[in-house]
């Protein structure tokens, strides 16, 4: 091609003749991660070959692999006149649109195009060139441009959803509108029409989706209509109309969304997403099934509830000895799209966030109803409340897997509800006499989420949540410890890597507890047995018969002490007055050092009373160094977690089975 003063080559011309002398198609090629102005360059780069031509050029076809765009050419005119295709040979007319359900062919000969599944990498780069579309030119924030897409996204799911016949066309795609005339102006009105139709096409199907949502109680993914103007819609849809979301593979469909999502998160929103090995290394270490009611009291952007829902799908299939390749059956379906309709349940604070989740759970195949936005402290009948959903029952859950947000902190002049918490309120100390309960100024919010899950589960129930070590290290921290042993069975901890969350931002040293919830009766016991041993020491021990006496020595002296000051200060005797506060501070610390000492005895003691009643167990304990990433995210050659993920898996079965000292 001559184009000005240079010679340039083409990447791809289709001929008229077999003498290669009539070009008839210019295709312009480029990888799938040009941007959108790359794009529009692309185009204009296309026309230039055209109209360097002898002016048999009737098509131009500008690809990315991802996005296509085609064009009729006519040298004569100056307007670009986009068309839904290339026609085949021979055919007279081509049709308004390229896409319908199952193909077909219009009375003129055009063959139309089915969806068609892809791999899960195109569908992450059609994902992201989607988004980086929406927000590359400054009209929205990556935030903005976030919620928009996740918006059409479910427009697109909902239109593969509805039924029509075979040969009819899709809703969600580009569907031009004829000019009434070759004059130019009505060749780029009719343009803006089909972009400002396909536009209301797609605020009907996102109404639509919302009265079906409504009618379902479900309104939290439907806050707010489409935002986009017509140009960006029909961009995004350039990247999505001839991709078959539906029967694309689950697993491929689940982990580009995750995967875009991912990138996404890590700029913004970095602390709702858990790392995929420690998502599926918690998930995979529970006995979870169809019939179990799995919770997230943080779920961010619904990772464990979509691992958990892996889980049974991937149960179902083998149960119903369905291979890799084959379809499910129906009844395979409604086994695992049961359990996710109806026993999965999320809470997540931000709103964003939870729509996210939502969204997740429709790519995934539904089970979004249950994700629900919320503050995941308030108590549960206040959420149901709140949440018009009565499924989020106090003691109904036989899981809780949860990252909660570490490092926060809730104050009681801040939220009401901080006083219905245990771990809000500072017991009497047993080794004060004269102390008494009070309210604490403040607790973490990770310490409150262990007490919430409490509530929520059966008697029996796991809880698996990420903790930073302080909770189980700091002596600050011991009243956490003592009401964690006094209410779950401690059943592993396993030590993550320093590392491990620092990709997304976060450099705390954490672990994974797992705890096993008593029953009602056998909670109640080991307060009392905590509760009577330590009384017992107070008042039969030798320890505790001289903390008292000490403690009443020392308040007689200090009294005495207190008098004489007054006298002396009263005679203006100032020697005497500060020989008495000195001798005052020496007593003190005399009594102090004696007072603590035994008190340290007693403490002693009552931990080795206390262990000695105890019944005794095992705790499956683990330090992972190796988590398959590094701090900067990059794949590591190795991952500890499904190997220790197995053997604890052993371990909670033969809990499970009362062979938990099978090891002894």
């Amino acid at each position: 091609m001559t184009v000005g003063s240079d010679v340039k080559e083409a990447d791809i011309i289709v001929y008229n003749d077999s003498d290669c002398k009539c070009p008839h198609i210019i295709v312009e090629c480029k990888k799938e991660e040009i941007t959108e102005q790359e794009f529009k360059q692309a185009v204009r780069q296309a026309y230039s070959y055209a109209f360097a031509t002898a002016g048999t050029v009737k098509y131009i076809w500008v690809t990315s692999g991802i996005k296509n765009e085609y064009y009729s050419f006519d040298k004569e005119m100056d307007s670009r006149e986009s068309v839904t295709d290339i026609p085949q040979y021979k055919v007279a007319k081509l049709a308004s649109y390229k896409f319908a359900k199952n193909g077909g062919i219009t009375e003129d000969g055009q063959k139309l195009s089915p969806l068609c599944t892809v791999e899960e990498s195109e569908l992450t780069n059609r994902f992201k060139q989607a988004h980086q579309a929406l927000w590359g030119g400054g009209e929205l924030n990556p935030s903005e441009a976030f919620d928009e897409l996740e918006k059409l996204i479910f427009c697109k799911i909902f239109d593969e959803k509805k039924k029509r016949k075979n040969g009819y066309p899709y809703d969600f795609q580009i569907i031009k509108v004829e000019p009434k005339s070759r004059d130019k102006r009505d060749i780029e009105k009719a343009d803006r029409e089909t972009s400002e139709n396909l536009l209301q096409r797609l605020i009907s199907l996102y109404e639509e989706g919302k009265l079906i949502g409504e009618r379902k109680n479900d309104t939290e993914i439907f806050r707010e209509g489409i935002k986009l103007n017509a140009a960006k819609a029909r961009t995004v849809v350039s990247y999505l109309e001839g991709v078959d979301l539906l029967n694309t593979d689950l697993d491929s469909k689940g982990r580009a969304f995750e995967t875009f999502m991912g990138s996404f998160f890590r700029g913004d929103f970095g602390q709702y997403f858990t790392p995929r090995n420690i998502v599926s290394f918690i998930v995979d270490s529970l006995p979870i099934d169809e019939n179990d009611r799995v919770l997230d009291t943080s779920c961010g952007s619904g990772g464990f509830l979509l691992h958990a829902l892996d889980k049974v799908r991937k149960a179902a299939r083998d149960f119903h000895e369905i291979k890799e390749w084959e379809k499910e059956t129906q009844e395979c379906h409604d086994q695992w799209h049961d359990f996710a309709k109806y026993n999965l349940y999320g809470i997540e604070i931000n709103e964003q966030i939870s729509r996210t989740a939502k969204m997740n759970m429709i790519i995934h195949d539904d089970g979004h109803t249950n994700v629900v936005s919320s503050d995941g402290l308030i108590c549960p009948a206040d959420l149901r409340l709140k949440t018009n959903n009565d499924g989020f029952k106090e003691n109904s859950f036989n899981y809780i897997i949860t990252n909660p947000p570490f490092g926060s902190t809730v104050k009681q002049t801040e939220k009401a509800y901080l006083h219905q918490y245990k771990l809000a309120i500072k017991d009497v100390d047993w080794l004060n006499p004269n102390s008494k309960a009070s309210e604490r100024p403040s607790q973490s919010t990770e310490v409150l989420f262990i007490e919430q899950a409490e509530k929520y589960l059966v008697e029996g129930g796991y809880l698996a949540i990420v903790v930073p070590d302080g909770v189980l290290t700091n002596s600050s921290m011991q009243y956490v410890r003592d009401y964690i042993s006094d209410t779950f069975r401690i059943v592993a901890v396993i030590s993550m890597p320093q590392t491990a969350f620092s990709a997304n931002g976060a450099g705390v040293k954490s672990s994974v507890m797992f705890l096993k919830k008593y029953s009602t009766s056998e909670k109640q016991a080991r307060i009392d047995l905590r509760n009577n041993t330590q009384n017992n020491l107070i008042s039969n021990s030798d320890d505790g018969i001289r903390l008292f006496e000490l403690l009443k020595k020392k308040k007689d002296e200090i009294t005495q002490i207190n008098k004489q000051i007054k006298q002396a200060e009263k005679a203006e005797n100032k020697s005497e007055v500060e020989i008495l506060k000195n001798r005052k501070q020496a007593i003190t610390e005399e009594y102090d050092e004696q007072i603590e000492f035994t008190k340290e005895n007693l403490s002693d003691a009552y931990l080795e009373q206390y262990k000695q009643m105890l019944n005794d167990y095992p705790i499956f304990m683990a330090i992972a160094e190796d988590i398959g990433y590094d701090a900067t995210g990059k794949e590591t050659k190795r991952n500890e977690l499904p190997a220790i993920s197995e053997e604890l898996a052993k371990f909670i079965k033969a809990i499970e089975e009362r062979k938990d000292h099978f090891f002894q």
